[in-house]
């Protein structure tokens, strides 16, 4: 286990990830707010890879479409926070700040108040919405979410500047949904990129600097940057592993959930009755008019695999689990196809 460590003198700590990797950043956030603390509030200005934020709370097969996600090389991570899905991408950026807990309670407005006082500074006129939205021109263009960690408050939040808006909501909305030009229009009608309404034009270079510039100067206290050192980085690559990467941290917490799926083969149809805990198999059940020669009993070997295509394929190719006419491989596309 880390020792805690404690750094003082400085009033606040810029850092800069320089890591476009959502677990790097997020093991960033951990490890500051939980084992290096700093005197004062720590400020992260960062970006990522395309990615799917879920929420702390949120089940992670019910919220995003996991097949496009892996079709299309976007990364999954669960937060420590509450609050629902979001999708980041390079067009994007990701802000946080960690400090001492005061209070014990989740409070909002004065994390967002200096994020719209830089959102103006570089010709934004945002206003906070709801209980944690940030709109420009009456459409979204940040959400905010906030935990406790270890005596600490992280509170981060995002900003569309030039995202990815067709993306995101292909990747965010589950498969069982037809994606229609309509419903992007419908999401197109809630949310806009901040990089629409700055008239001149300015770079993702200029927004970033700027907004770090004001955030920093917001407070009128003194800053400092704090540059990661080797050792900071080896941990937080330890952490980024153990607290976000692995299946584990991303499937783990998803609450148990029943779900049935009817698919249709040349030989047959088969309903598979399926209960899902942490993002693996704990019951499984089918019917339909198909013929096995191992009875309908076997399709329990499953139990206690990851849904996952890959590990359902492997454990099928183990077992005497048969369906005349139906192969292994088209069993496990089909029992995973959209998740």
């Amino acid at each position: 286990t880390a020792c805690t460590e404690i750094i003082t003198e400085i009033s606040m700590i810029y850092i800069d990830t320089k890591s476009t990797d959502p677990y790097f950043n997020f093991g960033v956030e951990y490890y500051f707010a939980s084992e290096k603390k700093l005197s004062d509030t720590v400020f992260l200005f960062w970006q990522t890879s395309p990615t799917l934020m879920v929420g702390k709370y949120q089940n992670v097969f019910e919220e995003i479409n996991l097949a496009y996600a892996r079709e299309h090389g976007i990364n999954v991570v669960r937060r420590l926070s509450g609050g629902g899905t979001i999708y980041t991408d390079p067009g994007g950026y990701q802000y946080t700040f960690i400090e001492s807990d005061r209070t014990g309670n989740i409070s909002f407005d004065e994390y967002i108040d200096p994020v719209i006082y830089a959102l103006e500074s570089v010709g934004a006129k945002a206003v906070k919405s709801g209980r944690n939205d940030i709109v420009l021109a009456g459409r979204k263009i940040s959400g905010n979410a906030q935990y406790k960690l270890a005596g600490s408050t992280v509170h981060h939040g995002s900003l569309l500047f030039s995202t990815d808006i067709e993306q995101m909501v292909r990747s965010s909305t589950p498969a069982e949904y037809k994606i229609t030009s309509k419903s992007i229009k419908s999401v197109r009608d809630r949310v806009v990129n901040i990089g629409e309404h700055i008239k001149p034009a300015i770079s993702c270079d200029e927004f970033k600097n700027g907004m770090i510039k004001s955030i920093l100067s917001y407070s009128g206290v003194e800053s400092e940057e704090y540059i990661l050192t080797p050792e900071d980085l080896r941990r937080i690559n330890e952490l980024a592993e153990e607290k976000f990467k692995s299946e584990d941290a991303i499937y783990g917490n998803s609450p148990k959930f029943e779900f049935e799926k009817t698919c249709r083969f040349s030989a047959g149809t088969i309903t598979f009755y399926l209960t899902i805990k942490n993002g693996v198999i704990c019951d499984i059940t089918m019917t339909g008019d198909f013929f096995s020669p191992t009875g309908t009993e076997s399709v329990s070997c499953l139990i206690g695999t990851r849904f996952r295509k890959d590990e359902i394929l492997s454990k099928l190719k183990k077992t005497e689990f048969s369906i005349y006419g139906i192969s292994n491989e088209e069993i496990a596309e089909a029992l995973t196809e959209g998740i």
